[in-house]
């Protein structure tokens, strides 16, 4: 069970859509944190059957947080990826932040699930369309 799940960037349409599965996947983490632009701030979004108010993401926002799944953009990425590290979160990066770092697994998890287990700290995934792409082409490699 996760005991806290953070989505930064999750007033956006990816961090929606993170909010929104969280609850469908029955992932039920004991606390979620919520975290976008300083003027959405006190806003607030439903996750899994929860009222939770958005805050503004800072260097001390990751206290106590297991993962921490990063959807506002490569700049906020590589700004405060390494705090959450810092902090003991796993990252999961929808930017292009590191998908061409080689310390960190770029991540299909129809594709190679099992690099996940070689990260860093840090988890990147592919651009939308070379998702959908390489799950067409995969079975022909």
């Amino acid at each position: 069970m996760i005991k806290h799940l953070a989505v930064v960037g999750a007033t956006g349409a990816v961090g929606r859509e993170v909010c929104a599965l969280i609850g469908e996947r029955g992932l039920n983490p004991r606390h979620v944190s919520l975290f976008a632009s300083s003027r959405r701030t006190g806003e607030s979004l439903i996750v899994a059957g929860r009222e939770i108010m958005i805050r503004e993401l800072t260097d001390s926002s990751f206290d106590d947080v297991d993962f921490a799944v990063f959807s506002a953009g490569s700049d906020r990425s590589r700004r405060f990826a390494r705090s959450a590290t810092g902090a003991g979160a796993v990252v999961i990066d929808n930017s292009s932040a590191f998908r061409m770092d080689s310390n960190v697994p770029l991540i299909v998890p129809e594709i190679n699930p099992e690099d996940a287990k070689t990260h860093r700290g840090i988890i990147a995934n592919p651009n939308c369309s070379t998702i959908i792409m390489n799950l067409a082409v995969w079975p022909l490699h």
